[in-house]
């Protein structure tokens, strides 16, 4: 993917503030972070979104490790874990990314849904739970 920044950061062909690494994923500073220790983390695999991660639970154990990092080094009031599949998400990169950033006292953290009452709910579980 030559094209793609973040293939650019983990091939070395692009620099990165590379804070952890292993054979699968790599873990950057955000280049235009939120809050400082604003981390990103990425497997190595370009991948587009969540949607082609299986088998790729390796994430996970990254993102506790740079989330345990992060708060130890900067001692947030807390720490937010993001992941944008799409456009219409928020994903600016189409390389899978998930954010994790530091939330300091006085941060104004802003995350807006509309939000409703749940109604066909029994519905809605059947729907999803038959795609399984």
């Amino acid at each position: 993917m030559t094209d793609c920044v973040f293939c650019g950061i983990i091939d070395g062909s692009i620099p990165g503030n590379v804070v952890y690494e292993t054979e699968d994923v790599v873990a950057f500073l955000d280049a235009n972070p939120v809050s400082k220790g604003h981390t990103l983390v990425v497997p190595k695999e370009h991948v587009e979104d969540i949607h082609g991660a299986s088998g790729m639970e390796f994430l996970m154990d990254a993102l506790v490790k740079v989330s345990d990092a992060v708060e130890e080094a900067f001692d947030p009031e807390g720490i937010n874990i993001a992941q944008n599949n799409g456009e219409a998400a928020g994903q600016e990169v189409f390389h899978l990314h998930f954010h994790v950033t530091p939330i300091y006292e006085g941060d104004e953290l802003e995350i807006s849904y509309n939000r409703s009452e749940l109604e066909d709910g029994s519905e809605i579980a059947e729907e999803i739970s038959a795609n399984l």
